[in-house]
Order: structure tokens, then C-alpha cells, then sequence
């Protein structure tokens, strides 16, 4: 499908240095934290000890990215936890660049392909992030369609070298980083799409990795490129995937409004989801509130308090998740008193976002846009 080309985004994402330019703030923090505060993003970190080296020897600022597809409402695992994420980032002394993958919306059918809605949703987000408490010094936003139109040469080139050295049935297995399935119907343009991700990397100068587990498959794909051409591996910073709301949900999903809180919820939809969300007392795995505790609430507070009437024992004050976790693994705290303390940090945490949206004006709109589209998988 023919898309008209629009202007650059570039003035509306923010003008200013390009990423990796200013000096390694080697003074600021010890080493060690800085190392630690890094790799207090990942799940799982690949490799620790090239990550200590890059931020000890790094002349400039370490560089990490992601890449987010425009499609659709952001929910609070891509809002709150991701600004948890790069806050530490950029804390610890490394510049972080968000790619933004409209092509790649576009290839995945996101909005029907429809390239205007998802610039659209694309410039939605970002103001999400900003009001969602990001500190944005150091953080960076590069659309895909504008960078690759000014550097053709340079991304085509390293794209078609990276599917020179992979056959189909590899690349195939890296395509589940669409949210699909692996199958031999599958479109041509989803192992475009793993190839072009691949090349993003390198693209970018990339020194971290830092997307979810779900896209690991192809950030070891690229460790395994760099090794063939004897290019720096990038390091593989996978964080954590937070549980959809129902029973059995491994992640949230945009197309089930019940089972993700989004960024921009009112406070009776966030306490409603959360009185109806999956939390068997005294279990604690695969429960989707506990999971929310850790990942959420403690990413943004050194201290949670949950809500109790006097005659069911008083409030409990809990400094740690690992105090929170062996009190209800032990009976000691309830879902029923959990889930409303739970519902009452959450809105606290999206209050300015909610705020953001109904009193700016530009933002304002954006919503209301995105609000009418058809959320695609």
C-alpha cells in the first residue's frame, strides 16, 4: 500500500545532541553500582562481565535502545515500568535511544497499515513517557522512517548482509518477536521484519540491548551476527514481561482491556481490574498482583503500605517485596486487603499522566485519536 510521505518527526520527538557524544560519567557513581543498577533492569543479563567493561573503558556514554511499534494504547508495563527502567539507565551513566518502529508497524499490520495513524500513536506515546516521570536528559527518540530514508545506504546494506548469513529456518525462529506465531504461512515481510530489527542494532551503535524476554531470540541473533563479522557483540539486557491480570496470562495484551491497566485509566477502571484480578491467597507464583507489587510499586517506592481496619489487625508497612511475599505466602496478608492498597499506588503513579492528557492540549487530541483507531494484535 502507497503511503504519503509526511515531514521529519524529528522537531516534535526534541532536537539535541546525538547520543554517545558526551563523556562517561565514570566519576559519579562507583563501578560497582553502576554495574548493579544496570543489570537491576534485566531478568537476565548477557554477558555481566562485558557490560562492567563497557561502562569501566567506555570513553563516551554507553548507548542502549529499544525498539516499541506504535500500535495502539500503552499500558503500565510499557509506561511506568519502562520509565522505572531507563531512569536507572541514565542514572548509571548510559544514553538510552527509543526507536521509533513505525516501518516496522507497518510490516506487522499494525492500524490496518496505516502509516499516518501510526506515527500518530507513535508521538502519543512519547508524550506518555514524559508525563509518566522520565527523566529525559539523556533519553533519545529516533524514528525509523526518517533515519533510514537519510541513511539508506548504510541500514539496506546491513540488512542484506545479515540475511546473507542466516538461512530461513534461523531467522524463522527469531519472528515470535512479532507476537506472532511460528509458522510456514507466515508473510515474507516477518523475516524482513527480524532482519531489519537485527540491523538496528548496529545501525544505532548500540552498545545495550535493552528490550523484554520476548525479544531475545533476536538479540542473540545479532551477538551471533557480530561474531561472524567480527563486530562488538552487544550486550542483551532482557527485562522482565509483567503478567497479564487474568488467570494464566503470561503478559498483558492490548486487544483484552481486562487484563492490562492502561497508562491513561481512569481510578474506577484501575480498581475495578484490580478487585477482578487473578490473586489466590497464600500462592505465589503466577500471580499477577504480587507481580505487580515487585515489579511496580517497588520500582517506584521504598515503602508500601497496605490498608487495614483495626479489628483485621492495623496496616502493615512493608519496606522490602521479600517481607510482603513471606506474609502472604504465610496467610498473614489477604488479597482482600492487598488488591485495594494495591489499586491506591497504581493511580497514584498514573495521576500525572491522567492529569497530562486532560489539560494539555496537544496531548489531548492525540488521545482522543488513538482512542478511535482499532487496536491490532
Amino acid at each position: 500500500m502507497k503511503q504519503k510521505r509526511k515531514k521529519s518527526n524529528k522537531a516534535e520527538s526534541g532536537e539535541k545532541k546525538e547520543p554517545g557524544t558526551l563523556p562517561n560519567p565514570t566519576n559519579e557513581l562507583e563501578l560497582s553500582q553502576r554495574v548493579r543498577l544496570c543489570a537491576s533492569v534485566g531478568e537476565e543479563v548477557v554477558q555481566l562481565d562485558e557490560l562492567e567493561k563497557l561502562l569501566k573503558n567506555k570513553r563516551t556514554r554507553p548507548i542502549a535502545y529499544d525498539g516499541f511499534e506504535p500500535s495502539g494504547r500503552m499500558h503500565i508495563a510499557q509506561g511506568i515500568l519502562k520509565a522505572i527502567n531507563v531512569n536507572k539507565l541514565t542514572k548509571s551513566g548510559v544514553d538510552f535511544v527509543f526507536w521509533v518502529a513505525d516501518w516496522f508497524a507497518l510490516l506487522n499490520n499494525k492500524m490496518d497499515g496505516d502509516l499516518n495513524k501510526i506515527q500518530t500513536v507513535g508521538k502519543y506515546l512519547i508524550e506518555v513517557w514524559k508525563a509518566a516521570g522520565m527523566d529525559m536528559t539523556h533519553v533519545y527518540f529516533k524514528w525509523c522512517s526518517d533515519e533510514i530514508n537519510e541513511h539508506a545506504n548504510e541500514y539496506w546494506l546491513r540488512v542484506m548482509d545479515i540475511s546473507k548469513h542466516f538461512n530461513i529456518t534461523r531467522t524463522k525462529r527469531c519472528c515470535t518477536i512479532l507476537g506472532r506465531t511460528e509458522s510456514d504461512d507466515m508473510p515474507t515481510a516477518h523475516l524482513m521484519y527480524a532482519c531489519m530489527q537485527c540491523a538496528d542494532i548496529f545501525f544505532l551503535k548500540a552498545d545495550i540491548c535493552q528490550l523484554g524476554m520476548d525479544q531475545r531470540k533476536v538479540n542473540m541473533l545479532a551477538r551471533e551476527y557480530a561474531t561472524k563479522q567480527k563486530l562488538r557483540s552487544p550486550i542483551v539486557i532482557s527485562h522482565h514481561m509483567l503478567m497479564g491480570l487474568k488467570e494464566g496470562q503470561e503478559k498483558m495484551s492490548k486487544s483484552d482491556p481486562d487484563s492490562a491497566i492502561f497508562m491513561e485509566d481512569e481510578a474506577h477502571d484501575v480498581n475495578k481490574k484490580i478487585k477482578q484480578a487473578f490473586c489466590p491467597p497464600k500462592e505465589i507464583a503466577n500471580n499477577p498482583c504480587l507481580d505487580y507489587v515487585k515489579h511496580i510499586v517497588f520500582g517506584k517506592l521504598e515503602q508500601f503500605v497496605v490498608k487495614r481496619k483495626p479489628e483485621h489487625g492495623g496496616d502493615l508497612i512493608y519496606t522490602s517485596y521479600e517481607q510482603l511475599e513471606k506474609d502472604y505466602a504465610e496467610g498473614n496478608l489477604h488479597p482482600g486487603d492487598l488488591k485495594p492498597s494495591l489499586a491506591e499506588a497504581i493511580n497514584s503513579f498514573l495521576e500525572p499522566v491522567r492529569s497530562h492528557f486532560k489539560n494539555d492540549k496537544y496531548a489531548k487530541q492525540l488521545l482522543d485519536q488513538v482512542k478511535k483507531y482499532r487496536v491490532t494484535k
